[in-house]
């Protein structure tokens, strides 16, 4: 039998003619945007820069003058890039020395050599999150000229905590609170929460007065309270705009779901313990659920401004820190002393307070094996629907429609998920 097909339709990126074509394709992606904006270089020069850098990169691979010849395209590419660069200074209108098409070029570069070597994930990751770069250049400068000083300060501080804690924190399994875990795991599920609240500002900042739809949900994922804070306040100001503030509230529900569900997902990958799938379903269907019903009962171009607090802050972020301990630590106790019904008790008030912290809770012992992935699935999705009930029960110091469809709406979406979790256990 002839099997000399079977590695190409099992896996076609093992030839080095598939990645070379891909190299060029993500090489063309990156200089969409530079050709767009009519600089010196575009899309042809992205795609051949990524190529010429996989094609040195296999080369090195084989034969020693291989990398003699990476080495040499490297330097081109920087080369290039600063004539580039003072050709632009000598005929730009202001003046300056742009040096972002020059560096976009050598990340081209970068991107053809990790495609190379059969790192295409990595490769893939490295062109998009550039190409968001390229094409994001207003907002992100009017986000950062928009700073005050002390949310740049605070910033700074955050990034020291994040990224300079972490090293220092002991690798491995360590007892905490007689909990079995791993101590950077859990300092790097802190720092993602807080770390997703900053970026949800910075959108809801950019992007908040374009519709319900942004506001609701990246305001949700930054601060649910002020949402539903916000929606109060419209929908006790004006009786035609309950519609578009119940979508704000559920849209928050959606995104603390997803949040919930990400945070579930993404720190059981990799781990002893299969992944925690089992809040998928659920979860996924209430955040559906609440995008459904928010899109069928308003108007999503609906504009409402989010007044809401910067996470820029060192306290905001150790105050976090600070609740995960606790609630890790009564989860830790709860479950010794009661069993899976300690767990569920914490995790329900531990919700009303902090739906993240509770995920992670239930996370971390679920990877240190202190629960099974039952328990921890079912934990999660008390959590979440915890915080669904907040959300419902701050709602009640409004109009009494405002109150009845949230209210409703609110115990649909949870039955719903209740039916989902069902039907995949029994499944």
């Amino acid at each position: 039998m002839d099997t000399s097909g079977a590695g190409i339709v099992g896996d076609p990126l093992a030839l080095p003619v598939a990645r070379l074509a891909l190299a060029a394709a993500l090489g063309l992606f990156l200089g969409l945007e530079r050709e767009w904006s009519e600089k010196s270089a575009g899309i042809r020069t992205f795609s051949l820069t990524s190529l010429v850098g996989a094609v040195f990169t296999h080369l090195a691979t084989e034969t020693a003058v291989g990398g003699a010849l990476l080495a040499v395209g490297g330097v081109l590419v920087i080369v290039q890039g600063v004539l580039l660069a003072v050709r632009g200074l000598r005929t730009g209108a202001d003046g300056s020395l742009s040096l972002t098409t020059s560096v976009s070029l050598l990340a081209a570069y970068g991107v053809g050599a990790l495609v190379a070597v059969g790192a295409v994930v990595e490769g893939v990751t490295v062109a998009v999150v550039s190409a968001a770069l390229l094409v994001l250049k207003r907002e992100l400068h009017s986000f950062a000229g928009d700073l005050s000083r002390a949310e740049l300060r605070s910033m700074t501080e955050f990034a020291i905590l994040a990224f300079v804690v972490y090293p220092v924190l002991p690798a491995g399994e360590r007892v905490v609170f007689g909990v079995s875990l791993e101590p950077r795991v859990a300092w790097l599920m802190v720092v993602t929460v807080a770390g997703i609240g900053i970026a949800n500002y910075a959108l809801v900042r950019t992007y908040g007065g374009r519709g319900i739809a942004v506001t609701g949900f990246l305001g949700g994922l930054a601060s649910s309270t002020a949402v539903v804070g916000t929606m109060l306040d419209h929908a006790t100001d004006r009786t035609e705009s309950v519609s578009y503030a119940v979508a704000g509230v559920l849209l928050a529900d959606a995104a603390m779901a997803l949040r919930n569900l990400a945070i579930a997902v993404a720190f059981t990958v990799g781990g002893d313990s299969p992944v925690l799938l089992g809040v998928a379903a659920p979860l996924g269907a209430l955040a559906l659920g609440a995008v459904a019903v928010a899109a069928a009962t308003a108007d999503w171009r609906a504009r409402v401004d989010l007044d809401i607090e910067s996470p820029f802050s060192l306290r905001n972020a150790l105050a976090f820190g600070a609740a995960f301990l606790v609630i890790l630590a009564a989860s830790s106790l709860a479950q010794a002393r009661f069993g899976t019904a300690g767990l569920y008790a914490s995790a329900v008030v531990s919700g009303l307070v902090s739906s993240a912290g509770a995920t992670t809770s239930a996370v971390l012992l679920y990877r240190s094996g202190t629960v099974g992935a039952g328990a921890a699935t079912v934990a999660v999705l008390l959590a979440t629907v915890s915080s669904v009930g907040v959300k419902a029960a701050l709602a009640f110091a409004g109009p009494r429609a405002f109150v009845r469809r949230v209210a409703v709406y609110s115990l649909a979406l949870v039955a719903g998920a209740a039916a989902v979790a069902l039907a995949t256990t029994i499944a």
